[in-house]
């Protein structure tokens, strides 16, 4: 078939600043890019709609995107969000409904515009990907189309926060991030009132991180603006896009799953990335998919069908362990949605390991908080490397159950489940479960992980009454996968109590049994297809790159270390900066963390993360910096947190919290 990647560039017109008016009277900003020719032939329009400053902070990823639709026949636009970057307003905490509903305002004033020919379509990656997919819920009528990269349908289980109802450290790292992304000043492209806007956005500056803490189990709070509990509401077509080293990939095998009639997905090897920028590779070429994608749902008056495989995937296989790695082993299938295309392998936890028959058993699980150190990452932040180790270590302190060598490939593709019947001293304890590949030579490879906070229900919900005494079944669902373990090897499933330093520690350790278990696999029988059309290749945009990197510096990973009896981690990302020569401004950034706990103790694990932004501009220099520090006993979680905000070296605004949130379920 002949490839459908051909482009043909056209003048554009780009528009540095325009206001949207929000029916309260709140306007937001847009950065526009239009065909130079749309003021005779209406175009298409599609939009990115994120809190990360359209005018500095994410300027250079944008003009990989935005020109180059412009430059074939389609309008683009970067909005700000409701009280970020030249935006109005305030924000409160992520996906409020007064950003839900700008969305939808946002999507009805494009279709208005005369440059407009009424039919528009959103995009983004992680929050836009995500802001894509909640606008698809009973969508405006304009609204045909979205594509959402990195995104999550499930703010709970699948978002940046928890994980299997445990705490993540990244929502702490997250809650250092995000209030120096919102207390920075709009630039002059408001007019005036810029110095008076900022004022106001330091005096109101919120600490979503406390709800985060807070908010322990599934509940409401974390069902607003998850689109998984109401995908019969979703209406327009859905592009779903991910990356196997991204936990947020887990979002898009499972929205093919539950609406194959609207979503096609496309999920590759690489982390928390715009997959032509993707590492681990190989990239493609995002901005030629997209395109592809745009002509056909945003043109035609009546779409027809799309010729697409339903899925496209990198099918992993085993890979050499390393903190970081050029490209993955494997290589790109096509398959219908996992639901139709599976068998269900079933295999049952034994004295013995893995076997075929079911069996009762009396076997603890080890708690060491020495578990974790080498599963390196969650992907969320798209760091460089953070690959998961060699996990021999991470097994010799857990309990495992693996099968014998594997006569034949086992093709796993989809979500695999595991039944156990578990015995607790106290409710509030955790497992943490991985799926590792053992090869013949010994070598152990994380394929998947996934946690369970033992005091929740299987639907990840604080019980009505007591939990019931004595054994009882629990299911945990892994997240998605598409991988190879090749004949000869063995599959392994080892679970430990904890998994130090992702996952926050649970009150205490110890006082779980397993009792019996099986875990369900999800095998494709038949060897799949490859692409029957490549996906297009990564091309270097913009051609004129309008930036340059001006300060640059590897992230550095400190691997644990004991002195004393505390053990030591963390990691420290130096000051990088980009230099935007159509504004004349720098940005740049650093962040630290640092983990610790002593011995197998539970409360005496603790984290520290320190962000900091810089906003150098012709008319001064603004410093945002925040540090977090958490730490929890039995009962409550401690979280003690600072703010500060400079213009050209002179502090104008400092926060601090000093928070003490009770531990209900965790």
């Amino acid at each position: 078939m002949p490839s459908p990647h051909n482009t043909y560039p056209q003048p554009i017109d780009v528009i540095e600043h325009v206001w949207i008016p929000m029916p309260d009277g709140t306007r937001l900003a847009a950065r526009l890019w239009l065909p130079a020719d749309c003021g005779t032939q209406p175009a298409p329009a599609v939009f990115e709609y994120i809190p990360y400053r359209k005018v500095d902070m994410v300027r250079a990823r944008d003009e990989r995107n935005h020109p180059f639709l412009a430059e074939n026949g389609i309008a683009a636009l970067r909005v700000d969000m409701r009280g970020s970057g030249d935006s109005e307003g305030l924000m409160q905490d992520m996906y409020g409904q007064d950003e839900l509903d700008d969305a939808r305002h946002v999507i009805d004033w494009i279709a208005r515009q005369p440059w407009c020919n009424g039919r528009v379509g959103m995009f983004g990656t992680s929050w836009g990907g995500t802001a894509s997919l909640q606008a698809n819920i009973d969508a405006p009528a304009a609204l045909k189309a979205v594509v959402a990269v990195c995104a999550t349908h499930n703010r709970y289980e699948d978002d940046i926060h928890h994980m299997g109802g445990c705490l993540l450290t990244d929502s702490v790292e997250w809650g250092a991030t995000l209030p120096t992304i919102l207390g920075a000043p709009p630039s002059q492209n408001v007019g005036d009132g810029w110095q008076e806007m900022w004022r106001d956005r330091l005096d109101n500056l919120a600490f979503p991180l406390e709800h985060w803490i807070r908010e322990e189990a599934r509940g409401s709070y974390w069902r607003h603006g998850s689109v998984v509990h109401a995908p019969e509401r979703l209406s327009a077509p859905m592009l779903c896009v991910g990356g196997w080293s991204d936990r947020y990939s887990n979002s898009v095998m499972s929205l093919v799953d539950l609406r194959p009639d609207l979503a096609w997905g496309v999920v590759g090897p690489w982390g928390h990335h715009y997959p032509d920028h993707g590492h681990p590779g190989p990239g493609i070429g995002f901005q030629q998919l997209m395109l592809e994608w745009w002509r056909h749902w945003l043109i035609p008056a009546q779409p027809g069908d799309l010729a697409w495989p339903r899925m496209r995937c990198w099918l992993r296989e085993a890979d050499r362990p390393a903190d970081a790695m050029d490209r993955r082993n494997g290589g790109w299938i096509e398959a219908s949605a996992p639901r139709d295309c599976t068998t269900r392998d079933i295999w049952h936890l034994t004295g013995a390991g893995l076997g075929r028959e079911a069996a009762e058993m009396d076997q603890e699980v080890p708690a060491a908080l020495s578990v974790g150190s080498d599963g390196a990452d969650t992907g969320y932040f798209g760091r460089f490397g953070g690959l998961p180790l060699d996990q021999t270590q991470e097994d010799a302190a857990s309990v495992c159950f693996e099968t014998p060598a594997l006569a034949r490939d086992c093709l796993l593709f989809g979500a695999a489940g595991i039944d156990l019947t578990v015995q607790t001293a106290a409710p509030q304890r955790q497992l943490c479960l991985r799926l590792n590949d053992v090869a013949p030579d010994g070598t152990v490879m994380r394929i998947t992980w996934a946690t369970r906070n033992l005091a929740l229900d299987d639907d990840l919900d604080a019980p009505d009454g007591a939990l019931p005494e004595g054994p009882r079944r629990i299911h945990v669902r892994f997240p998605t996968a598409a991988y190879r373990v090749r004949a000869g090897h063995r599959l392994r499933l080892s679970i430990s109590q904890s998994y130090w330093p992702m996952v926050w520690t649970p009150p205490a350790l110890g006082g779980v049994t397993l009792r019996g278990g099986s875990l369900t696999l999800p095998v494709l029988e038949a060897e799949p297809a490859p692409l029957a059309v490549p996906l297009p290749p990564v091309r270097a945009l913009p051609s004129v790159p309008q930036f340059e990197v001006t300060e640059a510096a590897d992230l550095v990973r400190n691997r644990p270390v004991t002195v004393d009896g505390v053990t030591r981690s963390g990691w420290h990302q130096p000051y990088n900066e980009v230099h935007l020569l159509q504004t004349d401004t720098r940005f740049g950034f650093e962040t630290s963390a640092q983990f610790a706990h002593s011995g197998d103790t539970a409360v005496s694990a603790g984290c520290r993360f320190d962000h900091r932004m810089v906003f150098a501009r012709p008319d001064g220099t603004a410093e945002l910096r925040c540090i977090v520090e958490v730490s929890a006993d039995a009962g409550a979680y401690r979280v003690g947190a600072s703010f500060t905000a400079t213009w050209n070296a002179e502090q104008i605004g400092d926060r601090t919290w000093d928070l003490r949130i009770d531990r209900t379920v965790s």
